[in-house]
């Protein structure tokens, strides 16, 4: 054989290589015997299709073979049209399977937009099987008495598939279960009560229908631990008396500068007061002048003036003399 018929032969044999590989990873060939083989119909053309709309043809194509299997009846355009919307479609199947087998009404619409609003559809068949226990954190509550309650609690839910959808969550359930401790504990008038009847919480709590609006129902709410905190009225007590005793220091403080303010005024009246004596005072030198000079009064009476004034001044500084002999003597 010559050379020039070889290579035509290997061109041939790498071109059909090439052909074989393109075709077999573009139709997926293996996927559509498994489909056939579990009773599934679908064309190669379909699953061609699929390429072409870029979706994953073991996305839907599996999922199918588990709904055939379990005879849920769903259709490729479903499976497909939810894959598209950005749903999970294996979680979905999952899911009404799960629900068949514990014979909850499910139905793939209600499925796949609980899928599509972001909740896992599958753990909500679960929940609603086998319920369960959500615990609430220390919720802290004051008696009438004063005393703080520290009480914890646990909430056994199950998940309500009608309100899945626009439903609230954990976070409400523990919310609306906390308002309720603090509610009953806050009409307690002891704390006494409280430890004595913790069952009272529950019973409250219970009857208060906090499931409502929520995706879950709540079946039972049990009391974990109850503790003893601080003593709240008295804290708040001395807080008040401390703010009381700052307020009367306050005032007093006010009042003590207004005593001084006027202790410094009345000084300052007295220095004036004292200024007009010494203006009068001055006056008296004056007056006398003009009498000697107009002849109302004479030379000796001028002189026995003088002397009276000196008498006076003797007499002033022997009193003031005297003052400290007569102090020790009646001491």
């Amino acid at each position: 054989m010559d050379p020039n018929s070889l290579i035509a032969i290997f061109v041939v044999v790498a071109l059909v290589v090439v052909a074989l590989f393109v075709f077999f990873s573009f139709v997926p060939v293996m996927l559509w015997i498994s489909a056939l083989a579990s009773g599934v119909r679908i064309s190669m053309i379909t699953l061609v299709a699929m390429r072409l709309r870029r979706v994953v043809p073991s996305r839907i194509v599996n999922p199918l073979i588990k709904a055939t299997k379990a005879g849920l009846g769903l259709t490729i355009n479903q499976l497909e049209s939810h894959y598209l919307a950005g749903g999970n479609v294996d979680r979905v199947v999952n899911a009404l399977i799960a629900a068949q087998r514990a014979n909850i009404p499910l139905g793939f619409e209600r499925a796949a937009a609980i899928d599509l609003a972001g909740r896992d559809v599958l753990q909500a068949v679960q929940m609603s099987v086998n319920p369960r226990v959500i615990e609430t954190p220390f919720v802290s509550a004051v008696a009438k008495d004063g005393i703080e309650v520290k009480v914890r609690a646990r909430v056994t839910v199950r998940a309500n598939i009608d309100r899945l959808v626009g439903g609230a969550g954990e976070e409400t359930i523990i919310a609306r279960v906390g308002e309720g401790i603090v509610s009953t504990n806050g009409s307690a008038d002891s704390h006494k009560e409280v430890l004595e009847n913790p069952d009272m919480i529950s019973r409250t709590v219970l009857n208060k229908g906090l499931d409502a609006g929520t995706a879950f129902e709540i079946l039972s709410i049990d009391i974990a631990d109850v503790d003893i905190g601080k003593n709240i009225g008295a804290q708040l007590q001395t807080e008040q008396a401390e703010a009381d005793k700052r307020i009367a220091q306050a005032k007093a403080e006010e009042r003590r500068a207004m005593a001084v303010a006027l202790e410094q005024e009345m000084r300052a009246r007295v220095v004036e007061m004292r200024a007009k004596v010494v203006e009068s005072e001055a006056e008296v030198p004056r007056a006398m002048a003009e009498a000697l000079r107009g002849g109302k009064i004479g030379y000796m009476d001028v002189l026995n003036m003088r002397n009276i004034e000196a008498d006076t001044l003797m007499r002033d500084s022997i009193g003031k003399s005297g003052r400290p002999a007569n102090n020790d003597e009646e001491a």
